[in-house]
């Protein structure tokens, strides 16, 4: 693991010198499971995201993404909320560090199978009673709370 280190509210992060957009999917079956990724540069499960691309839409970055990271085809359905609290830092081993600023775009899967690959060291489907067990950054648990408590729309 390494390349980046995630800060959360934390008084030692380093101050951002870049802000870039990305989007996240968050993708759920019928019978409630959620997409997720683990992360080869954290070790963390994470929603599938990732930079957004010139010419392309935050839906659409999100489809592509997810498919990049998990295997797994799914068609955008609507917006979980816009998430980009100063606190939350990336530091890159490149010297870039980040302000967070995620758009999450809500799915549902389509068409693929759960593929790891370069970016993500596991992909699996986890039912909300048993996202506790998991290693979960807070900024990615705070989304999936939204999204499980309802929540439509939120803007940090």
């Amino acid at each position: 693991m390494g390349g980046r280190i995630e800060y959360w509210y934390a008084a030692d992060a380093p101050k951002p010198n870049s802000l870039i957009p990305a989007c996240n999917m968050l993708v759920a079956r019928e019978d409630g499971a959620i997409l997720l990724q683990r992360r080869r540069d954290t070790g963390q499960w994470a929603l599938p995201g990732g930079a957004m691309e010139i010419g392309e839409s935050p839906s659409q970055c999100a489809v592509r993404e997810c498919k990049e990271e998990t295997g797994i085809d799914a068609v955008a359905t609507g917006l979980l909320g816009v998430y980009s609290p100063p606190e939350h830092v990336v530091a890159y081993a490149d010297g870039e560090i980040r302000q967070a600023y995620e758009v999450t775009v809500l799915g549902r899967p389509v068409g693929g199978e759960p593929t790891i690959n370069d970016e993500a060291d596991g992909v699996r489907w986890v039912l909300p009673s048993e996202l506790g067990s998991y290693d979960i950054h807070p900024s990615m648990l705070r989304q999936i709370g939204h999204f499980l408590e309802g929540a439509a729309a939120y803007v940090d």
